[in-house]
């Protein structure tokens, strides 16, 4: 599991880029610690029936997957994305309740070291193999930008959950500032 931190190693782009990104996704997991297994599952927000721990980890897994296989690499959609219709625009979140929260967590770390590599394999300028909805093809750097803002989004998510869940509030983690 990747250290719990927003400093980097050195003050180059890359680093900067890939090190905020960890620790969003670190984030991400450290609001699930702990949590039962009934309360990951829970949707406390009766507006928002998806949003449970679960589905939230395994929306963070697949948005990843969509932008860095799908649209960098230009590979095939597959998983649970591909049920995605106008209906059920997040089957990744509804299908989540019926996945322990460890696996998921597992997944997602597993994951996030396959795409460190890729992204250590690849020049920040290099573009993406498909174009976004307006055409443009957008440069790694984007995709990590676009990851980072989508994960810390989904952190304050987990923060809301997490405390109507069982009332633990936070990532306590006495080495980083959050």
């Amino acid at each position: 599991m990747t250290q719990r931190t927003d400093t980097p190693p050195a003050w180059d782009e890359r680093a900067q880029l890939v090190t905020f990104l960890d620790y969003a996704r670190a984030t991400a997991r450290a609001k699930c610690a702990g949590v039962s297994a009934e309360d990951a599952c829970k949707a406390p927000l009766p507006s928002s029936p998806l949003m449970t721990l679960c589905g939230l980890i395994s929306h963070l897994r697949w948005v990843e997957y969509y932008w860095f296989q799908v649209m960098f690499l230009g590979e095939e959609l597959a998983g649970p994305l591909t049920e995605a219709t106008d209906d059920d625009p997040d089957p990744e979140m509804r299908t989540a309740v019926d996945i322990p929260l460890p696996q998921l967590l597992a997944e997602y770390e597993e994951q996030s070291a396959r795409y460190r590599r890729l992204v250590s394999e690849h020049d920040l300028d290099s573009t993406a193999k498909r174009p976004i909805s307006d055409g443009r093809h957008v440069d790694l750097r984007w995709v990590i930008l676009h990851l980072i803002e989508e994960t810390s989004r989904h952190n304050g998510h987990l923060d809301v959950v997490r405390e109507l869940v069982d009332g633990r509030t936070g990532a306590k983690d006495p080495s980083c500032r959050s």
